[in-house]
């Protein structure tokens, strides 16, 4: 083999890319292919590819109704790219080696490390395997109490079907379900707004799945060592807050309002507000009409989707602890300290450098794809948004624009989504040509600020 063309050449951000590329191509693919329409037809390849793309980037958004365009081959297929890109492919990969007693290579150990965005290598292997066993028995005692609920309105067979596969969409994020109709496409979980096992099942597959596998780990070994690392305190801390700021919100933002939480019981209103709160974190299912809630609450939304989850999980946006951080900054530079402590711990110069890179490089890329989108797509500006930042959020949640867009916005939105799902560092260390050690440093200047 040419050398310039080995893989294990590549560096472990390319390698990324590159196995997401792949995976999204192979199941363009399939999704085209006759038997995997409901029509018998071929699905148009854009279509397809949107979907493939969402499924794999577990974000959600969809331009035909998954229930009534697919066959049970097509969502299979779905499925299975949620749970790829969910979980990774360089973990699915890994469970692949386990299953033959492989050996873990130096530098698929330098690629698990990117994927899980690890700061070193150190029991990266360990953590993989408690990622599979995690994933795989939250999945399945979820799987089990929605096969018994379901069971009761589609039958046994079916409601194992619809179980497991929404099971599997809920954990990793991905807010694809199969409760469309052909006469009621795109209705997600708003047939269920007050049952309260659904919801409270759904809500903790999200919560689970976007709270991240490190932090997981870290519970589970709470009896044992009686003590959370930073990162988990302030996971759990900034996902709690968040979680009773939005659902507090919009119960105030849409008490009166009909078309969403006005004709519910007040205790239905309480389930649908943390319900809406809890999915905007990237999970992209929803209970009431995204499109009938007032302006105020689709806003508040949008802020939610681009804080995202947290590292190392199923989800997407800048994240819990870079939003953490930058809070910190402004709180410490008001009170005129020179250092950001959290929980007592002092942050290194570098996470704050990255923090605030991450947070601009999301940032610019919203605004231009939401402008661009703006010249070709006839819609409203809050609807744009809204859905450009669910793209890059791999949020899901669409005020209706989806099915609409043009070729080219789907296109746009696909890159948005793909580049939401890796990261947009992730991506510029992928695409960015081989670094080269510095070998002076340029004096340093002062410049006025405020």
């Amino acid at each position: 083999m040419n050398k310039n063309w080995n893989i294990w050449r590549l560096t472990p951000p390319q390698i990324l890319v590159l196995g997401f590329a792949v995976i999204i191509f192979l199941g363009a693919g399939l999704l085209t292919l006759p038997f995997a329409s409901a029509t018998g037809h071929s699905l148009a390849f854009i279509d397809a590819f949107f979907t493939a793309v969402s499924a794999t980037c577990v974000t959600g958004l969809v331009v035909v109704d998954t229930g009534s365009a697919f066959t049970t081959f097509g969502q299979i297929v779905i499925v299975s790219l949620i749970q790829i890109g969910g979980l990774g492919f360089m973990t699915m990969a890994t469970l692949v080696a386990f299953a033959f007693r492989k050996k873990i290579t130096l530098k698929e150990r330098l690629v698990l490390q990117e994927a899980l965005n690890q700061g070193s290598m150190e029991g990266i292997v360990r953590l993989i395997r408690k990622v599979i066993i995690y994933s795989l028995s939250i999945e399945a005692i979820a799987a089990v109490i929605f096969t018994i609920r379901f069971s009761f309105d589609f039958g046994f067979t079916r409601g194992l079907y619809y179980g497991i596969w929404h099971a599997v969409s809920m954990f990793n994020n991905a807010g694809f379900d199969l409760f469309g109709t052909y006469n009621a496409p795109f209705v997600s979980l708003t047939g269920y707004a007050g049952d309260f096992t659904v919801n409270f099942v759904a809500m903790m597959l999200i919560i689970l799945g976007g709270i991240g596998f490190i932090v997981i780990s870290d519970l589970m070994e709470f009896r044992k060592k009686r003590k959370l690392s930073l990162h988990s305190k302030v996971v759990l801390s900034m996902s709690g807050l968040l979680l009773v700021v939005g659902a507090l919100g919009i119960f105030i933002f849409e008490f009166t309002n009909n078309r969403t939480l006005g004709s519910l019981d007040f205790g239905s209103k309480i389930l649908a507000s943390f319900f809406q709160s809890v999915t905007a974190r990237t999970a992209g299912a929803n209970t009431v009409d995204i499109g009938g809630l007032r302006q105020a609450s689709q806003f508040l939304i949008v802020i939610l989707m681009f804080i995202g989850a947290s590292p190392g999980s199923t989800g997407g946006g800048i994240k819990t602890t870079t939003f953490t951080i930058l809070i910190s900054a402004i709180i410490t530079m008001i009170r005129g300290k020179e250092d950001i402590v959290i929980y007592r711990y002092r942050l290194a110069k570098d996470r704050i450098l990255k923090a605030i890179t991450l947070s601009m490089m999301a940032l610019f890329l919203v605004i231009v794809v939401t402008m661009i989108l703006s010249t070709t797509q006839d819609s409203s500006f809050l609807k744009i948004l809204f859905e450009v930042t669910s793209a890059f959020g791999t949020v899901g949640l669409s005020m209706g624009l989806t099915p609409d867009l043009t070729t080219f916005g789907k296109v746009l939105i696909c890159l948005t989504m793909f580049a939401g799902r890796l990261g947009t560092i992730t991506l510029a260390y992928a695409l960015q040509p081989k670094q080269e050690k510095e070998l002076f440093r340029y004096p340093e200047g002062k410049i006025t600020i405020g």
